[in-house]
């Protein structure tokens, strides 16, 4: 994209204020790099459309009442909103079979759907999941043994022990890990999780600068509820952490966009990245080596994600 090119910063500042809603889908599109996939390859989507039945159709369909069932695009069983989402869902697990379909695609698919057609919705999820000149690819997402998911619960797991020792200590202390309250933050890109007007201000960041945000704004709200969260037990905890009751999430828009953006993250999290893969690395030297020492075989999916737990206690 030209202009994000030439003026980055300007760009930045104007997307972190909001995107119009009437240029929101547009916008979103090129930001993505999805528009430019779709002009390139005209007719695509219409033939994926038409292959033939598979069974994680069942599964597609199966879902479809799961998400945003209160929203009016959605809610009427096989109405106009669920055949779309389920086109789009079909249509990509024909077009990538190593991802195929995930339910966490469908929260992310949908938002989409609100703000443009099928076919752009398609090529945009496409640019997300496989990448493009402005974005990483988020398949690891959803791919078998969720690597890209780990990896995030990994870095915001120490992300947070850094911004508030205290606090992270002490949902360490009782036990309350990433994974009990932060996964569909990172897979739905928070369209399970926030208000739809604070939903919509980072998606309009997250598709110009990636999961970087989702990483910011899950530190802020958990943030913001330290004091309730600060000598509370377990139970108390996760229920706490997995509800909609953060205090950013009561004020304007505004406010939880100037508390996210203001926690820098970018440097923390390539160093974080690099530890979370240094140990990824040492666990699969382990595994192999006791599978040598045992003369037991491994199969590629053992090979690429053993089961041998990675560290996520003091850095």
């Amino acid at each position: 994209m030209a202009y994000a090119a030439a003026r980055p910063t300007k760009l930045k500042r104007r997307v972190g204020k909001g995107i119009p809603d009437e240029f929101r889908g547009l916008a979103w599109q090129y930001l993505s790099g999805g528009r430019e996939l779709m002009q390139q390859h005209p007719g695509h989507y219409a033939h994926l459309l038409t292959s033939r039945s598979d069974p994680v159709d069942l599964e597609i369909m199966r879902d479809l009442n799961r998400t945003f069932p209160n929203h009016v695009f959605f809610h009427q069983r096989q109405g106009p909103g669920q055949q779309s989402l389920f086109h789009v869902l079909r249509a990509y697990s024909a077009h990538d079979r190593q991802v195929g379909y995930v339910q966490g695609m469908g929260f992310v698919t949908a938002i989409l759907l609100m703000y443009m057609s099928e076919e752009e919705a398609f090529w945009t999820l496409t640019a997300l999941l496989k990448g493009s000149s402005l974005h990483p690819p988020l398949e690891g997402m959803y791919q078998a043994g969720m690597p890209l998911l780990q990896q995030c619960l990994f870095q915001f797991h120490e992300l947070l022990k850094q911004e508030q020792p205290k606090l992270g200590g002490h949902l360490e202390q009782e036990g309350v890990v990433p994974s009990m309250y932060c996964t569909h933050w990172f897979n739905t890109i928070f369209a399970y999780s926030l208000p739809f007007e604070q939903l919509l201000r980072v998606w309009d960041v997250f598709l110009l600068e990636g999961m970087k945000v989702v990483f910011r704004v899950g530190v802020a709200l958990v943030l913001s509820a330290q004091e309730q969260l600060l000598g509370a037990p377990f139970e108390r905890l996760v229920e706490g952490l997995n509800g909609r009751k953060f205090s950013l999430l009561a004020r304007h828009p505004d406010a939880l966009m100037k508390a996210a953006l203001r926690i820098p993250v970018s440097r923390r999290l390539e160093l974080l990245q690099l530890q979370y893969q240094q140990q990824v690395a040492a666990a699969q030297e382990a595994a192999a080596a006791a599978r040598g020492s045992s003369g037991g075989g491994s199969t590629p999916e053992e090979a690429r994600y053993p089961v041998v737990p990675v560290a996520m206690g003091p850095s």
